[in-house]
């Protein structure tokens, strides 16, 4: 590992912290250690714009076609860094030093690439070969929009069987706040088919991101109708990871996005626990 790049933190999540294309590792908050994330959209291309996004020069699209054979050698040096070489050692806290998982996340929706179900093969099998299963994960980040896809469902049942987890984005329950939040115009019904078949193929874990907007805390209204969502689905699901803004917004309403206080996010937790919900917070 080049001796020009720092130590890994909470509060740097770069793509490029590595030197390659589409391995990066991170020090995770909520995963809590190191996630070894996989970046399917190097291009910056997503189909949703987030307004919270921390990626520089977002645009709408996909991801250009991926190269598994450079994909492969790259998580391969990557793993053979931290579980043999000294990567932990010389670029993580001591308190973090351990791989927690292969996240398949980035710089978009990381199952827009067509080779989605084929870097998920090869992310499990570099864990295989190394007697990583099932401790080290791996993990989707998604934003649960493609699950209609065929290939999409196999990429996830094939992190299911590995006993992975997709971790799906769901910000609000209705339509004029999803518009808000994160740019794109979808049914809530079709986000809840989404979500359930998501869950029968892999253990799924819904992430909610919470914040300020103007410096208002979200609407009593989208609150209700946020928990009323999760409650009818939470027989499906592992449970609600539910976090504010870490880092800043590189998108253009990063001035109007705050955080919310961490009483209040506890708050909505314990709301949410009432439920029968599992919930994790990261303010």
């Amino acid at each position: 590992m080049p001796a020009t790049f720092g130590r890994l933190s909470f509060d740097d999540h770069s793509r490029d912290s590595a030197g390659m294309v589409y391995v990066y590792p991170v020090v995770s908050r909520r995963a809590g250690g190191v996630s070894l994330g996989i970046n399917l959209n190097p291009n910056n291309a997503c189909n949703w714009r987030c307004v919270y996004c921390q990626v520089p020069d977002l645009k709408r699209g996909g991801p250009p076609p991926i190269d598994l054979g450079r994909l492969k050698a790259e998580l391969d040096a990557m793993l053979d860094d931290i579980v043999v070489g000294d990567f932990l050692r010389q670029r993580v806290p001591e308190s973090q030093r351990r791989l927690i998982d292969i996240a398949f996340s980035g710089n978009g929706e990381p199952t827009s690439a067509a080779e989605f179900p084929e870097a998920v093969d090869l992310a499990a099998d570099a864990l295989a070969r190394r007697n990583l299963l099932p401790d080290v994960k791996l993990r989707l980040i998604t934003n649960g929009s493609l699950l209609d896809r065929r290939s999409v469902r196999a990429g996830i049942a094939r992190i299911g069987k590995a006993g992975g987890e997709a971790w799906f984005k769901v910000d609000a329950a209705n339509a004029s706040a999803v518009a808000r939040i994160n740019g794109t115009r979808v049914k809530m019904a079709s986000v809840e088919r989404r979500l359930r078949l998501c869950a029968e193929l892999c253990p799924t874990w819904v992430q909610t991101c919470v914040f300020a907007f103007d410096g208002q805390l979200p609407a009593d209204s989208e609150i209700a109708d946020l928990m009323d969502f999760l409650g009818r689905c939470r027989e499906s699901l592992r449970g609600v990871h539910l976090y504010g803004l870490a880092r800043p917004s590189a998108q253009t309403e990063a001035p109007r996005l705050s955080q919310v206080p961490a009483g209040w996010l506890e708050a909505l937790a314990a709301r949410l626990r009432e439920q029968g919900l599992t919930v994790e917070v990261s303010p």
